[in-house]
C-alpha cells in the first residue's frame, strides 16, 4: 500500500506587490493577498455607487477566446455612467479579469458584482471551487483564519468559531484576494477558511468575485 502524500502546513501570503499572486500556485499556499492601495478615482466611484442607495447584483459568465483576450464587460454598471470614475472602475475590473485569466490559463470566468448590506456568508466556511478572486471596492473586507485556528470538522458551528478578534484576519478595502477552494487539485481538505463579515450598521460594501470555471 502506498503511503499518503504529506502536505506542508498550509499558509497565506501577502504583499503590497502584485507578484504575490504567483504564491498561490505553491501547494502549501491557500491564499495570496495583494495589499494594494485602490486608486482614488476608483474608490470615489465605488463610494458614490454605494451612496446611490440602490441594490446591485450583476453576474456575467465571461467566455474568452484565450486567456489574453480582452473581456467583454458590456452591461456592467451601465446605469451609472454619470458617476465620475466609471470608466476607470471598468478598466480596473477588466485588468483584474485579465490577470486572473493569465495566471490560471482560464478561458471561462464567472464574474459577480454585488452591493451587500449584510453578511452574505456569515459563518466561516470553505468554497467548493478551484480558486476565487475576492475584492471589496468599498466597505468592509473579507475575513479569514490561519490554519489551525478552527477545526475544519466543525465548520458551520458558531460555537467553534474564534471569539478572539485577534485571531481573525481581515482584508482592507481595495485588497485583492486569491483564495483556493476545495476543488483545486491537490488542495482537497485545504480550502481557505473564510467568511463575509457583517458590515457596521448603516454601511454597505461593493464586492467583486471572479471564479475560474474553465
Amino acid at each position: 500500500m502506498l503511503a499518503p502524500v504529506l502536505r506542508q502546513p498550509l499558509q497565506q501570503a501577502s504583499s503590497e506587490q502584485i507578484d504575490v499572486f504567483g504564491e498561490v500556485l505553491r501547494d502549501e499556499v491557500n491564499l495570496a493577498v495583494w495589499q494594494r492601495q485602490l486608486p482614488a478615482l476608483i474608490g470615489d466611484f465605488a463610494n458614490a455607487l454605494l451612496a446611490q442607495g440602490e441594490p446591485l447584483g450583476q453576474s456575467i459568465v465571461l467566455e474568452l477566446a484565450s486567456p489574453e483576450s480582452t473581456p467583454n464587460l458590456s452591461g456592467l454598471v451601465d446605469g451609472y455612467s454619470g458617476l465620475p470614475g466609471q470608466a476607470a472602475f471598468l478598466q480596473d475590473v477588466s485588468w483584474l479579469v485579465s490577470a486572473f485569466a493569465c495566471l490560471f490559463d482560464a478561458t471561462r470566468i464567472g464574474l459577480r458584482l454585488r452591493i451587500l448590506d449584510k453578511a452574505m456568508c456569515p459563518r466561516f466556511h470553505v468554497d467548493h471551487v478551484p480558486v476565487r478572486l475576492i475584492t471589496s471596492y468599498a466597505g468592509i473586507g473579507s475575513e479569514w483564519l490561519e490554519e489551525g485556528v478552527m477545526a475544519r470538522r466543525r465548520l458551520g458551528d458558531p460555537a467553534a468559531e474564534p471569539s478572539d478578534a485577534a485571531l481573525i484576519k481581515r482584508a482592507e478595502s481595495g485588497h485583492v484576494l486569491l483564495a483556493k477552494g476545495e476543488k483545486w487539485v491537490g488542495n482537497e481538505g485545504g480550502g481557505l477558511i473564510h467568511r463575509s463579515p457583517q458590515p457596521p450598521a448603516g454601511e454597505r460594501r461593493l464586492l467583486l468575485t471572479l471564479d475560474w470555471l474553465a
